[in-house]
């Protein structure tokens, strides 16, 4: 199979960790929606990434989608839970870690204007707050438990990590781990995985 995306996307970042982490041979193709020779929108009609094109030439696409799918191929190192109460709070998890990265990304991209007069700094403000406020839960969430959801390192932890990376990356003036030492901590313990390693997303 073949994960189509950018090496600086969390969404895509997450997929290659569960990937790593499941043990699941792919290949890496790197496409960026911005660039005008993209081919994303011949995979997947929203013109996003990630992308996962299958051996029999079926696509997915949508990071949640992908991760979900993806933990069936194989028993190995299973990441979302078949009980239905711990999955709902694996997966309440990852939406709290992939809305913290839509308001990320959202400023990045406001940023990104030519013009900064046409920059909204209330609309900057409100997606800012919306980061705050998930890393407040986030961090409230978490605790001083060793793995998100308390039991044992899942897909939670691989979305969780994925947003505070990115806040790192993109946001480095927020300053979370100052905020909440517990969330600093744990994205420390990550990073030490090789599948963390691995994935760091680079300028």
């Amino acid at each position: 199979m073949k994960l189509i995306g950018s090496p600086t996307s969390p969404y895509v970042r997450k997929v290659r960790i569960v990937l790593t982490e499941k043990r699941i041979d792919y290949e890496f193709v790197q496409d960026l929606p911005w660039d005008a020779q993209t081919r994303v929108s011949e995979y997947n009609p929203l013109g996003k990434v990630p992308v996962l094109l299958l051996d029999d030439g079926a696509s997915l696409f949508d990071s949640r989608v992908i991760v979900e799918y993806l933990d069936t191929v194989t028993p190995v190192a299973r990441l979302i839970p078949e009980a239905t109460r711990q999955r709902i709070g694996v997966k309440r998890w990852e939406a709290l870690a992939d809305g913290i990265c839509d308001a990320a990304a959202a400023i990045v991209i406001e940023r990104r204007r030519p013009d900064p007069t046409q920059q909204s700094p209330s609309w900057m403000d409100r997606q800012r707050q919306k980061v705050e406020r998930g890393l407040h839960v986030m961090a409230a969430d978490l605790g001083d438990k060793h793995w998100c959801t308390g039991e044992a390192y899942n897909l939670a932890d691989i979305a969780a990590g994925c947003a505070l990376g990115f806040l790192d990356f993109r946001l480095p003036e927020i300053s979370w781990r100052t905020a909440h030492p517990n969330l600093a901590k744990f994205a420390d313990k990550l990073a030490q995985r090789p599948a963390f390693k691995d994935t760091v997303p680079q300028a």
